[in-house]
């Protein structure tokens, strides 16, 4: 049996799949340890897993905005957005994750690192004291290092044809600049440790001996052939720790359909966004039910007699009973409804939200609207969802794809091939 440090930081949703890769190599009898921020020591608790909060890399107290690292709902470019990410994330505190990494290096023996793809300390930390790394990545693959996949960010749908491929090429070496602000930071840190400095900022990842895509190919726009050391482990989805069970309010012979709003796990600046669904959905004639997540005080929205809004609620419960999900687009939230047969309507804002959804409309499986859309866009995007039956179509299509992949998904044997 092997023992398995597994790093990551409080960025939403990539915090639970790695959690639960973590439990499924335990459950095979390996001995696993969590480095995460301190808010996330429940969420390890509650799948049995040894954790241990950043002692000095940043470790978020909490999940409320005030906590919140990257404030990228503040940035107002993504040359701002890829700055925050370098200073505060990738290169900014990279030599405190290190050292964080190799404390828990040189306390036990380790026979392997598993981090989160944007956390290049421990890349580093393991690189120094010879430890094999594992990338687990729990959602498309977010630099441009993977040819065949659409620049990330943008939303840009597969090259269909020459031009195509030359505007990806263009707009991936665009960004591969971008990201190269934070290389001095990164060799410093690299410099600290007595590592020898990188020409690109880029060449940490090649430390990996596998990076791993926690997401399903049959949803990815997926390059063929995989290059090496990428591969797709499937997706690893679940209802969050500690969410409340949901009892309808409404009578049994309720007809109305069902429409389930999902929002972010991190706050993202989204009130608005929310009051404005609501109102749409207020003037239906539907049932909807309206999650906040822990970022979201429930006072600060009022419902309607169809309107339920509450913190948390099971979106497993409610998918057996829905017609549609509206979401921000984060991937977990997309996947699920489709793994559950649903259309999605898509309203995306940061990361990898407008590429999600980009994958959604692609296949026919819903619609996006705008971050600034309208209540009457909303509503009209909603009744058109319900009314036609193709898209609730393409969406069981996708979603048995998805479904086959999830439940073949091998990132625990993948990581065990590594030990």
């Amino acid at each position: 049996m092997a023992t398995i440090l597994f790093t990551t930081w409080e960025g939403g949703g990539h915090v639970q799949p790695m959690l639960l890769v973590a439990a499924g190599l335990r459950a095979r009898g390996h001995q696993v340890l969590v480095l995460s921020d301190a808010c996330n020591a429940g969420d390890a608790a509650a799948l049995d897993l040894p954790f241990r909060p950043w002692r000095h890399a940043p470790s978020r107290p909490d999940k409320t905005a005030a906590s919140d690292l990257l404030r990228d709902w503040e940035a107002d470019n993504p040359m701002e957005s890829v700055s925050r990410l370098c200073d505060r994330i990738i290169a900014g505190p990279a030599a405190l994750y290190a050292r964080d990494v190799l404390e828990a290096l040189d306390a036990a023996p380790f026979d392997l690192v598993v981090s989160q793809e944007l956390l290049f300390g421990p890349m580093m930390a393991a690189e120094k004291a010879g430890v094999p790394l594992a990338l687990f990545c729990a959602n498309v693959w977010p630099f441009p290092t993977l040819p065949g996949l659409p620049p990330f960010g943008a939303g840009m749908g597969p090259a269909e044809n020459d031009q195509d491929a030359m505007l990806h090429q263009m707009v991936g070496q665009t960004t591969r600049t971008i990201f190269q602000m934070g290389l001095p930071a990164l060799n410093a840190a690299r410099q600290d440790l007595g590592l020898p400095a990188l020409a690109d900022l880029f060449d940490q990842l090649a430390v990996a001996r596998r990076i791993l895509l926690g997401t399903s190919r049959a949803f990815d726009f997926a390059p063929e052939p995989l290059i090496e050391p990428f591969a797709y482990a499937g997706p690893y989805v679940g209802d969050p720790v500690g969410v409340q069970a949901w009892t309808s309010p409404w009578p049994a012979n309720d007809e109305r359909p069902l429409v389930v709003v999902t929002s972010s796990s991190l706050y993202e600046a989204q009130e608005d966004l929310l009051k404005r669904t609501i109102t749409a959905l207020a003037a239906l004639p539907v049932r909807a039910v309206v999650t906040l997540g822990p970022a979201l005080a429930r006072t600060d929205f009022r419902g309607a007699d169809n309107v339920l809004v509450v913190a948390s609620a099971s979106h497993e419960a409610l998918m057996a009973r829905a017609a549609l999900f509206v979401t921000h687009g984060g991937h977990g939230s997309v996947i699920r409804p489709l793994m559950a047969g649903l259309p999605v309507l898509l309203l995306p804002g940061l990361r990898d939200q407008r590429d999600n959804a980009r994958r959604v409309v692609h296949r026919g499986a819903g619609l996006m609207l705008e971050r600034d859309a309208a209540p009457s866009a909303i509503a009209e995007a909603v009744r058109t969802l319900l009314e036609d039956p193709g898209y609730a179509a393409a969406a069981r299509a996708l979603g048995e794809a998805i479904a086959t992949d999830a439940a073949a998904r091998s990132a625990e044997d993948l990581i065990e091939a590594l030990v």
